[in-house]
């Protein structure tokens, strides 16, 4: 199976092309998957998976393992969550972040079939008919017409945060609320609605087994029930690692599920062994960005919604998912510390210290705005890039906060090295020298999406992720930037938007965070 990066760039361009003093490895290996959300049976039999950050469907032969990708990343469709298919084999996809539904024919032809429904996120048709909803607060449940020019028709509102749904025998519409750990019904024609059941740990989809019985898997613990859709009694039936996002039943009624946090797929017994069939091993979702504690080698990785620790001996490890309520959570940007520490910016615009050793989080100021890449200055304070304000804020060690360069274009990184800040200045493709004192140079043009911004020695390098390269900048001036590698993994297309992806592993390497194929890459003298 070609890899993200094979499909968008041909097979040419896979492998990392490096000057002759410099040698390329995968500190961990490309995924299958960048993440696994919805899951439904195509027509033809196969399984297809969502993949909401990783913006792409992919189709899974359940006997064969082969993965064959439908929907590629960078086309069409974009930041999938769910999908369903008519009995044409039409398949409909929810564009979570995009507010829109789209219709993929059996030829690949896409169309639109609304683009007004915030977070539209499960999605099911049920006797031909089709039905979303608004994973949110206050969501909504809707009929959408694909084949005509009639408005989506409301069902249900004021929903909280509802999730995949399915039809039922009783010819009714069932669906989780996610946080409240319920599971509701709803009549298609009236609205009338009813709880099933409660108590549930961040039930996540329902599904129906072809003899009728109602599934739900529950993402807080791993554990799938089966419920009795008349007196709204569980059973465990399955338990596997938390963090399932999806479920899919074939015509045998074998089990399989899909996990958000790490894109890994299986068949799952119902017997009470809780055996798995690995169809998709655990992978990366990203990843987007990275950072290395030099004096212990222990690495982050920013992974979507998730974060993530790679110890010195390359074991991975989950460390905050949005979950886990006792680690960072929604991490956009990461950097090394003090040692032992990570600095952080989150999507609420929250700037924190993260001591790794004893898993405990210092927030440093909060809701700042849309930040970005941040780094550790040598007084022991931080900058931060803040996106929504193109500029670059100075915050000291007790949290006071100063403006230190402001009026850029889109920056997205910024980075400290010898008494003088870096930023990478995305929006007209140029890295920045700035003083302490506020006073900005042009050290390198002409790049096309600079972003991670590192150092060794008096040597400067930015990872350019539209360009799939990294530059080399001599900051004696005795020889010119170049290029030392081209045709990086990386670059590849999310409805969200990150900064960093580069760091210096401590070992003299530098090591990218590759999301055109799912990876870690370490650069390294020859």
């Amino acid at each position: 199976m070609k890899n993200r990066f094979a499909a968008l760039h041909g097979e040419q361009a896979v492998e990392p092309r490096l000057t002759a003093a410099w040698q390329c490895s995968r500190m961990t290996p490309a995924s299958a998957l960048f993440g696994a959300n919805g899951m439904q049976f195509g027509t033809d039999g196969r399984l297809y998976v969502a993949q909401a950050m990783g913006s792409q469907v992919t189709a899974i032969d359940t006997t064969s393992g082969e993965l064959e990708v439908i929907a590629e990343n960078g086309g069409p469709i974009t930041g999938p969550d769910d999908v369903a298919f008519d009995s044409q084999g039409n398949m409909y996809s929810t564009e979570v972040m995009s507010a829109q539904v789209t219709m993929r024919k059996p030829d690949g032809e896409v169309s639109v079939v609304s683009d007004e429904l915030p977070s539209a996120n499960g999605v099911t048709v049920f006797n031909d008919r089709l039905f979303i909803d608004e994973h949110r607060p206050k969501g909504r449940l809707f009929e959408l017409y694909p084949h005509d020019d009639r408005a989506p028709r409301l069902i249900a509102k004021d929903l909280d945060s509802p999730n995949a749904l399915a039809g039922g025998p009783d010819g009714k519409l069932y669906y989780p609320l996610v946080p409240k750990g319920e599971i509701w019904r709803a009549d298609p024609e009236s609205g009338e609605l009813e709880q099933v059941t409660a108590g549930l740990s961040h039930p996540t989809a329902v599904k129906f087994t072809p003899s009728g019985e109602l599934l739900s898997p529950q993402a807080g613990n791993g554990e799938v029930v089966k419920i009795d859709t008349e007196t709204g009694e569980q059973t465990v039936v399955a338990k596997v690692r938390p963090g399932i996002d999806n479920l899919a039943i074939d015509a045998d009624g074998k089990l399989y599920l899909s996990h958000f946090v790490d894109g890994g797929v299986a068949e799952v017994a119902m017997d009470g062994s809780n055996a798995e069939r690995v169809l998709v091993a655990p992978g990366w979702v990203g990843p987007w960005g990275i950072a290395c504690d030099s004096s212990s080698g222990t690495c982050f990785v920013v992974d979507g919604l998730s974060l993530a620790m790679i110890s010195p001996d390359g074991e991975r490890s989950s460390v905050g998912s949005p979950l886990d309520t006792s680690a960072p959570r929604f991490v956009r940007a990461v950097a090394a510390g003090q040692p032992g520490e990570f600095l952080m910016t989150t999507a609420r615009g929250d700037v924190l210290r993260y001591d790794f050793a004893t898993a405990t989080t210092n927030m440093l100021v909060a809701k700042q705005g849309q930040l970005k890449g941040l780094c550790a200055t040598e007084d022991g304070g931080v900058l931060v890039v803040r996106e929504n304000t193109n500029s670059v804020l100075a915050i000291s060690a007790t949290g006071d906060i100063t403006t230190l360069v402001e009026g850029l274009n889109a920056p997205t990184d910024v980075f400290m090295w010898q008494g003088k800040c870096y930023v990478s200045d995305t929006g007209v493709g140029r890295l920045l020298e700035v003083s302490l004192e506020g006073e900005v140079r042009t050290l390198l043009d002409g790049l096309f999406d600079p972003r991670g911004i590192t150092a060794i020695e008096n040597t400067l390098y930015v990872l350019d992720r539209a360009a799939h390269s990294v530059w080399a900048i001599d900051l004696s001036g005795e020889s010119k930037p170049e290029q030392i590698a081209t045709h990086l993994p990386i670059g590849a297309s999310c409805p969200l938007d990150f900064a960093g992806g580069l760091c210096v592993d401590g070992k003299g390497g530098l090591l990218i965070a590759a999301d055109g194929e799912g990876s870690v890459l370490r650069l390294s003298k020859v």
